[in-house]
C-alpha cells in the first residue's frame, strides 16, 4: 500500500520589509549625522611674530640634555634632581623674577624631564617661558 507523502513547500523570506527597514535607518543615520558639527571643539591657535630679543643678562637658559640632567646658563648641574635645579636658578636669577626663562630640550629628551623642569619654573614664580625650537631647512 502507497501511502500519500505530505507536499513540503519551499519555505520563503519576506524581504520588502527587511529593505523597508533597512531604509528607514539610511535615512536615519544621514539626517542625524548632519549634526554632528555643534560638538567639535573650535581651537584657534595662536600666530607667531617676532619680537626683538632681550639682553643675554636678562634671560636664564635651561637645557634638557638627552639623558635627562639639566643646564642652567650652560653651567652643568650636579644631579637631575627638583631641589639641585630649584636652587641653580634661583642662584642666577636672584628676587628678581621678571626674567625671561627660554627652556631648551633636546630631542631625545624624556617627556618628563621637560615637564618637570616647566613645574619648577612655574612653582618659582616665573610667568614669562619660552620654549626655544630650531627652523627646519627648508632648502633642499
Amino acid at each position: 500500500m502507497k501511502l500519500k507523502q505530505p507536499r513540503r513547500e519551499d519555505p520563503e523570506i519576506s524581504l520588502i520589509s527587511l529593505i523597508d527597514v533597512v531604509l528607514m535607518l539610511v535615512i536615519f543615520f544621514m539626517l542625524s549625522s548632519t549634526f554632528i558639527d555643534e560638538g567639535r571643539m573650535k581651537v584657534q591657535l595662536p600666530a607667531a611674530v617676532e619680537t626683538s630679543r632681550p639682553a643675554e643678562a636678562e634671560r636664564i637658559v635651561v637645557t634638557v640634555t638627552d639623558a635627562g640632567g639639566y643646564r642652567v646658563n650652560e653651567r652643568d648641574l650636579a644631579n637631575s634632581g627638583r631641589d639641585t635645579l630649584r636652587r641653580a636658578v634661583a642662584e642666577v636669577a636672584g628676587e628678581s623674577r621678571d626674567a625671561r626663562v627660554v627652556l631648551r630640550a633636546d630631542a631625545r629628551a624624556t617627556h618628563q624631564s621637560v615637564v618637570t623642569a616647566m613645574d619648577v619654573l612655574g612653582r618659582m614664580g616665573f610667568a614669562q617661558l619660552d620654549i626655544a625650537t630650531i627652523q627646519p631647512d627648508t632648502a633642499p
